[in-house]
């Protein structure tokens, strides 16, 4: 859909991504283990308002509306009604209009839709915010938890980790369609670790996966289902990561870039947005993601581009699987050819479109009501050049979000333009 206003990210901020593997997070093998514990999600939620508030200079009353973007807050943390939550984090805030969106995995980008559609009805400057914290709950009661982004009824019973036997499913499906290798999904994990080895914010970024390691199944890298079908298709690098976080960023339009005292050329601009929902109570084609290509297509189409004229995305890579299905969807491959675009280079950090350049959810992390507001973060940081380490040097004007929720069913695309 093309904006009835322009709108603009300003800034933002991400706390750190944290869980098992990141040497920051508190767990029973961690030296501070007994004596301190891990962020709360009301210190994690506060902690990135408070950073995107210092980065964009935004004075808190001048804020119009507050969105917030969350899953399963009262299965981990026992915690819902987040508008309220967020209205909590600054006394400015207070009576102003808040509230929390829901849609699986892709919470931030509906909290993202949301702020965009305020700012087309008027508001000036919206304040949007995604957080998760699922790291309370043990891996099977987690995946439990999780599974109620799947159809519960008729899904559940597939295996104790019910999301990533669905995505090894597309797996079997794909290699027994196309061919695919151990090797080829291997690719996905090594860039997205590498890439995470840049980034200090991500949950990962002190972990090292060789191709070696990605490619084979061995004790460190292990096949984990119990499903005796679809374990042989997946291992522990083909996965995004259980993860703590909350990222925050500032929507303005051009009067609320102006109140921040800040020039169109600071920002990256919104143009065009794509939302598709497929029905939950049917499962399509495991060989291809349609609900991206649709939601993808949309956004490209009303900002008035195509694939090609993209510079820079960051797309939903929850398994390696799902980030090889989304280039197919936005047209770099056709269907069985997906893993050539990384073979042949077209997507790492150097080059001609990178994609998920902070590690993306295998790597950066996947604190599920985050991803959709990380992601749109992630290429305004890109385009005005604060990445640090894992800044892409090209030039950047055009890039683009995919956000999915559950298996292909909500999707969420922006394609967002470098203001210069």
């Amino acid at each position: 859909m093309t904006l009835a206003r322009r709108a603009f990210i300003a800034g933002g901020a991400h706390t750190a991504y944290i869980g098992k593997g990141n040497p920051d997070f508190i767990w029973k093998g961690h030296k501070d283990f007994g004596s301190r514990e891990n962020p709360d999600i009301e210190q994690t939620l506060q902690a990135a308002v408070d950073g995107a508030i210092a980065d964009t200079g935004v004075n808190p009353a001048d804020i119009d509306r507050l969105y917030i973007g969350n899953f399963v807050g009262e299965l981990f943390v026992n915690q819902g009604h987040l508008g309220a939550a967020l209205v909590g984090t600054n006394p400015a805030f207070e009576n102003k209009p808040a509230a929390r969106l829901e849609a699986a995995c892709a919470s931030g980008g509906l909290a993202m839709l949301a702020g965009l559609d305020a700012i087309a009805a008027g508001a000036d400057l919206v304040l949007v915010a995604g957080v998760e914290i699922q790291t309370t709950a043990s891996a099977r009661a987690g995946g439990d938890f999780l599974a109620r982004a799947s159809h519960y009824r008729r899904q559940r019973g597939l295996d104790d980790f019910t999301f990533p036997a669905l995505f090894a499913r597309r797996i079997k499906a794909y290699t027994e369609a196309y061919g695919l290798s151990g090797e080829d999904l291997g690719r996905f994990a090594v860039k997205a670790y590498a890439n995470a080895n840049k980034n200090p914010l991500a949950h990962m970024r002190a972990a090292k996966v060789s191709l070696e390691q990605a490619s084979a199944t061995s004790d460190k890298n292990p096949n984990f289902l119990a499903n005796a079908e679809l374990s042989p298709y997946l291992r522990i690098t083909d996965c995004s990561q259980v993860s703590d976080g909350a990222s925050v960023l500032i929507l303005a339009s051009e009067a609320g870039m102006k109140k921040l005292g800040r020039s169109l050329s600071d920002s990256a601009e919104i143009v065009g947005t794509g939302h598709a929902v497929s029905s939950l109570y049917v499962d399509g084609d495991p060989t291809e993601l349609s609900t991206v290509r649709a939601a993808t297509s949309g956004a490209m189409a009303s900002a008035g581009i195509t694939v090609q004229d993209l510079n820079i995305a960051e797309v939903h890579d929850c398994f390696t699987i799902a980030e090889l299905l989304t280039y197919e969807a936005l047209g770099l491959a056709k269907k069985g050819d997906g893993a050539a675009v990384l073979r042949d280079g077209l997507t790492t950090l150097d080059g001609a479109l990178p994609v998920n350049t902070g590690g993306g959810l295998v790597g950066f992390g996947h604190p599920v009501g985050a991803t959709g507001v990380k992601q749109p973060l992630e290429i305004f940081r890109q385009m005005k050049g604060l990445a640090g380490d894992y800044q892409v040097k090209q030039p950047l004007r055009w890039g683009l979000t995919s956000n999915m929720g559950g298996d292909d069913k909500t999707v969420v695309s922006l394609t967002i333009r470098n203001v210069e």
